[in-house]
């Protein structure tokens, strides 16, 4: 243990880096003092989850840190006992998939332009991102109330984090840069082709699934 260990250890014991872990997400930006502790305390905390069959991701350039369920290769698997899912797998509906696709894309040319590193995008933004995917409807109202039920569940997700505006301002969102380990480099370049399959999957019917 190193004299930097010894001043965290004392305010932030392994249960009070993994009890906020299982619960979600940690930010540097936000759980600065946590953030600072898990660098240093890092080591410990991937053998204290492992015994739980999850390990922890990481990303000191992007700022954030969560748990997710242990990859097991094939032969483990099937030596291993089957153990409880700590980590539950959430079902998305397409249309948020859909949209989730449509910020990591928007991200990925965001960082390509360099400059600032919090991508920020209006309401209006998000609709216009969306839209164009969807079917056309004549009730134009009907169709932004279920693009902003989108956004309220990737909000929910903690993908997009929304901003405090004035009562005159447009709401705006951040897109929370964790968007990234959930949809990775590989498959950002099979995009078009995925976006093909999601607009004939949605005029096929993909409209109502939930």
């Amino acid at each position: 243990m190193t004299e930097t260990d010894l001043e965290i250890a004392p305010q932030y014991d392994l249960s009070a880096l993994v009890i906020p872990l299982l619960k979600g997400v940690i930010y540097q930006e936000t759980d600065g003092g946590l953030w600072n502790a898990l660098l240093n305390l890092q080591a410990r905390v991937r053998d204290y989850v492992a015994v739980l069959a999850l390990e922890l991701v990481l990303d000191e350039a992007e700022g954030y840190a969560f748990l997710r369920s242990r990859q097991i290769d094939a032969e483990e698997d099937d030596a291993a006992p089957k153990l409880p899912r700590l980590i539950a797998r959430r079902p998305l509906s397409f249309p948020v998939s859909l949209l989730l696709a449509l910020l990591r894309k928007r991200l990925a040319e965001f960082d390509r332009g360099g400059g600032e590193t919090r991508l920020v995008l209006s309401r209006e933004d998000i609709v216009e991102l969306i839209r164009v995917f969807l079917p056309q409807r004549s009730n134009e109202a009907r169709l932004i109330d279920q693009i902003e039920t989108h956004i309220k569940k990737v909000v929910e997700l903690g993908f997009l984090r929304k901003l405090k505006t004035s009562a005159n301002q447009a709401a705006s969102y951040e897109v929370r840069r964790i968007l990234k380990a959930f949809v990775d480099a590989q498959w950002l370049s099979e995009f078009d082709a995925r976006l093909a399959e999601y607009h004939a999957q949605w005029l096929g019917g993909g409209e109502g699934r939930e």
